[in-house]
């Protein structure tokens, strides 16, 4: 299969594009017929998929095409015949305060990325069969104790209708007959990056401990299980639509604080006041932080994807 993959050079994108230059699992296949030997004598590597990467910057020969989201620029004639889009980009949603310009990138640089990208796939003569564009939990924004899944309706605040909005850019695709999967992810756990890489820092130096209340719920999920979904999705005809990205088993802050310092036997007794986050980060404390999203994947669960990682603990302590 050929895939186009945007937003390849970020931690699930990087992890993505790894594990698709993998042969078949089990696969040792010495001299086909129809495949050139590699770089080590007598060996060859049968892979299942063709990784097509989609770059800002001007695109290397072989395997990259160019686009400029801002300007509304992609090459369309190099989009034909791929069998499925995978569509990651878009702006670092925790990489600095909230200010009116930061959430004018983050809102466009999905919204609109993907609404081009939808239009472009939509008008091709040989368009993918499947278009996976990334969206987040983020979508049911703070509900509590309240157990979520594809079927709930969207929250309220800002994370909530970026990611309403980022999902409706998808329609245009959708109306030219492609299976469009919108895969919500919750918060990914990575020795690479992301959020875990960070709070382990602070754990080490003795700084771990709840936010706020630590009642408000996280749906995690791992690198590893994030990449293995979404190609369970690319080669799952029955799935489209919303499909949350998440660990069967959501945890409160207060329960992931004490397994995380637990694994790094490190105290969990500073706790961080929601006054003190709402001092330094803003209304980005409240939306990623301070709010409660206790979300299921229901649709994998159904569609019997199965789960690499779906104990917390056990993730931690592979993982660390």
């Amino acid at each position: 299969m050929r895939i186009l993959v945007s937003g390849s050079s970020g931690l699930v994108g990087s992890a993505l594009l790894k594990r698709c230059q993998e042969p078949f699992p089990g696969e040792d296949l010495r001299q086909p017929p129809d495949v050139a030997p590699e770089t080590v004598p007598g060996t060859v590597s049968v892979h299942r998929f063709e990784v097509i990467r989609l770059v800002r910057r001007e695109p290397k020969p072989g395997g990259e095409i160019r686009w400029d989201p801002q300007a509304g620029q992609i090459r369309a004639a190099e989009l034909e015949g791929l069998d499925a889009v995978v569509h990651l980009a878009g702006d670092n949603i925790a990489a600095g305060r909230w200010t009116t310009a930061k959430k004018g990138r983050i809102y466009g640089s999905r919204v609109e990325g993907t609404r081009l990208l939808a239009e472009t796939l939509a008008k091709l003569l040989r368009p993918p069969e499947v278009f996976i564009s990334a969206s987040a939990v983020g979508f049911y924004g703070d509900r509590g104790e309240e157990e979520l899944d594809e079927g709930s309706p969207p929250g309220a605040g800002f994370l909530a209708g970026v990611c309403r909005d980022w999902e409706a850019a998808t329609e245009p695709a959708s109306r030219a007959g492609i299976r469009v999967v919108n895969a919500r992810l919750g918060m990914v756990l990575a020795r690479e990056g992301g959020a875990l890489a960070r709070l382990v820092g602070l754990f080490r130096l003795g700084f771990g401990g709840r936010l706020g209340s630590g009642r408000q719920y996280l749906s995690w999920i791992t690198l590893g299980d994030v990449v293995e979904a979404i190609l369970f999705l690319v080669e799952n005809d029955l799935l489209r639509g919303p499909v949350n990205l998440v660990a069967p088993q959501p945890v409160t802050n207060r329960q992931f604080t004490k397994t995380l310092g637990r694994v790094l036997h490190r105290p969990t007794i500073l706790p961080a006041p929601a006054f003190a986050l709402r001092l330094a980060l803003g209304t980005m404390a409240d939306e990623m932080l301070l709010s409660s999203a206790r979300v299921r994947p229901r649709k994998l669960l159904q569609s019997r994807y199965p789960f690499c990682d779906p104990d917390l603990e056990s993730v931690l302590r592979r993982v660390l």
